[in-house]
């Protein structure tokens, strides 16, 4: 009878802690949609509230390491037409520290660029999860990396040379 009392205890417990992961999932998930959306309605407040005040964003672009008012100026332009860009997941996985408060994610999107890489680390701020850091890449298929490699190398050398001279 303890075994089985054990039992039940043991996979409650398991079932809650799964469960509590899953909302958490859940808001994460929830904030990540709601900033892409943002991006694509062009609503410039409801983008940049969702990331921390001292957040990153990196580009496609090798010269596109941005602090968030860095990156606002950048953007907000794009934001003033309309439409900035559209982003949407096509796969995402999501992980979570042990303390709950810190979480990092991968993800597919479908963009304008085809299929591009997101990835990136969240805080949580009081009750609300908020974007501390955002890498965004575009994929390469491996059987044209060379092709790609030929349209790089001339911008690419420059950009190497003036790196490793810093």
């Amino acid at each position: 009878m303890k075994k089985i009392i054990f039992s039940i205890l043991f996979f409650s417990a398991i079932g809650q802690a799964q469960t509590k992961t899953s909302l958490v999932e859940q808001k994460i998930n929830t904030t990540l949609d709601a900033w892409h959306k943002a991006a694509a309605d062009a609503k410039f407040d409801t983008y940049f509230d969702l990331m921390t005040s001292d957040a990153v964003f990196i580009g496609t672009d090798a010269t596109e390491n941005w602090y968030k008012k860095e990156f606002e100026i950048y953007a907000k332009p794009h934001f003033d037409k309309g439409k900035a860009w559209s982003f949407t997941a096509l796969e995402r996985h999501v992980y979570i520290d042990k303390s709950g408060k810190t979480a990092w994610f991968d993800e597919l999107l479908n963009t304008q660029m085809k299929i591009c890489r997101g990835s990136g680390v969240l805080v949580k701020v009081g009750k609300e999860w908020k974007i501390k850091h955002y890498v965004l890449s575009m994929t390469i298929p491996n059987d044209n990396s060379k092709e790609v490699i030929k349209v790089k190398t001339p911008i690419e050398d420059q950009q190497i040379k003036d790196l490793k001279g810093k």
